[in-house]
């Protein structure tokens, strides 16, 4: 395969690990950004889901999630090769609970959606989910295990992607693309910044969608309060908790589309209240951080992925699964990139279909 020159716009985890995939196919790559990993990356769950997040009535995007997922091993290993900084991957798995009676009707319809859709969940009494995770509450209702569902930190993992990136003599700019014109000398331009891409190609329809998220610290006598991903119901309000080798956890996350690109109090208050339901013990952490980040959102809530034109990829729009198809997007748009045969039909991404 011939090297080709090729600019990728953005430095997220979308624009690093289809930027690290390239140049370990011998392409030459430049990464344009001037801050990387500070959009939705930096504050992702990172939560590698393809069961657990299932939407109702997203049936095209389930396909997408499941690939993904199987081929994240690879891009775990592919950053490793590279890079001696930790990502954060786990495959402990995910408990799903309900706290109560109606949130276990809803869990049991989920899952009843999911077993339907060919999902390995397995159904486990309370007794049985507190003997994995003690620190659950005795209160919950209901409880179902997902193994297949696994874990990256994602501050940890754009890290060790741009040093990754770095050693396999990717170029990083701080340039701010705000015209392709600006990328003339590229051979080939990868749009992946995420919200910033609709400047760039007027005819995708993104929005801002924002997401409060909370990290709170485990003292030394409680370490660790939970050895796997808790996400539950509370009052059909869903939550989730991933528990961090140094020590901390992340709980989120909230969804609104006010245009409001700090943390809410409400929202703040939401989350904690849920998650000491679920967990009560919680209230004996101490408080890190709460952070709010915008996620491009599509009309249908599928990603844009696929050529505009005979230089131009897009590969953004993914909502709350960046983190989750970056897999995807690495694989598939360094294919697009080389005109080879797909690995997954995308149809349902096609980068035009709202214009």
């Amino acid at each position: 395969m011939s090297s080709v020159n090729i600019s990728v716009v953005g430095a997220g985890i979308i624009g690093l690990t289809t930027a690290l995939t390239l140049a370990d196919r011998g392409h030459t790559v430049t990464v344009h950004d001037p801050e990387p990993a500070s959009g939705a990356s930096h504050h992702a769950g990172g939560m590698l889901a393809p069961t657990a997040e299932v939407v109702y009535k997203q049936d095209p995007l389930f396909p997408l999630m499941r690939a993904s997922a199987e081929w994240y091993p690879e891009l775990i290993n592919l950053t490793a090769k590279y890079s001696d900084l930790p990502t954060g991957y786990r495959t402990d798995g995910t408990l799903v609970v309900a706290r109560d009676i109606a949130d276990k009707t809803h869990l049991d319809e989920l899952t009843e959606y999911q077993s339907r859709h060919g999902m390995a969940v397995d159904k486990l009494t309370t007794r049985e989910a507190r003997k994995l995770e003690p620190a659950l509450s005795p209160a919950i209702n209901g409880a179902v295990r997902i193994d297949g569902d696994h874990q990256v930190q994602p501050r940890l993992f754009t890290r060790a992607l741009i040093d990754a990136c770095r050693s396999a003599n990717v170029t990083f700019t701080t340039n701010r693309i705000d015209s392709l014109d600006q990328l003339e000398d590229a051979d080939q331009v990868v749009v992946a910044n995420g919200l910033g891409a609709s400047q760039l190609i007027p005819s995708l329809d993104l929005r801002p969608v924002y997401g409060d998220v909370l990290h709170v610290r485990v003292p030394k006598h409680q370490y660790p309060l939970l050895t796997r991903v808790v996400r539950g119901f509370v009052e059909d309000r869903p939550v989730y908790l991933i528990p961090r080798e140094d020590g901390t956890l992340t709980i989120g996350a909230t969804t609104r589309e006010d245009g409001r690109d700090q943390p809410q109090v409400q929202g703040i208050h939401q989350l904690l209240r849920d998650a000491i339901e679920l967990v009560p013990a919680l209230e004996e952490c101490d408080f890190v951080e709460a952070t709010a980040g915008a996620r491009p959102g599509t009309p249908d809530d599928l990603p844009y992925l696929g050529r505009v034109d005979e230089r131009t990829v897009v590969s953004t729009g993914y909502f709350r699964h960046g983190i989750l198809l970056a897999g995807l997007g690495a694989r598939v748009g360094a294919e697009l990139v080389d005109r080879q045969e797909l690995s997954i039909d995308l149809t349902a991404c096609d980068p035009r279909r709202h214009s």
